[in-house]
């Protein structure tokens, strides 16, 4: 490959992870709860809103399900894995989890898919 060719696929995947990074909102807090919407399909979820630099504080995780099949929702302290929250959803199905999150983080799954642990930190 020429320096050219390097240099164009090197701004073309510049452009393409900016434009991604575009699409993931800022989370709305509102009355002190900061909002999370999560789609999960087959074997991963997609987050509506950016999960870099959350705070510790008070969530409401609404989570649905866009796969053909029965999903499920696990959440968990970050740091002792200690369960915060856990339900399994049907297709189509929305469930919503309102929990604390202090500075050890959180991780979510689905236990039922499985999907791997999506580990989120937060500051503190």
């Amino acid at each position: 490959m020429n320096r050219k060719t390097i240099t164009m696929l090197a701004a073309a995947l510049l452009a393409t992870t900016m434009a991604f990074g575009a699409l993931a909102g800022t989370p709305n807090t509102e009355n002190g709860v900061t909002t999370i919407h999560l789609d999960q399909y087959n074997g991963y979820f997609a987050a509506e809103e950016t999960l870099a630099g959350l705070e510790p504080g008070s969530y409401r995780f609404i989570i649905t399900n866009k796969a053909d099949k029965v999903v499920g929702w696990q959440l968990q302290n970050g740091q002792t894995h200690e369960q915060l929250d856990m339900f399994p959803l049907q297709p189509g199905e929305t469930g919503t989890s309102e929990v604390e999150i202090t500075a050890d983080g959180f991780r979510y799954r689905c236990p039922i898919n499985p999907t791997p642990w999506y580990e989120v930190g937060v500051g503190g």
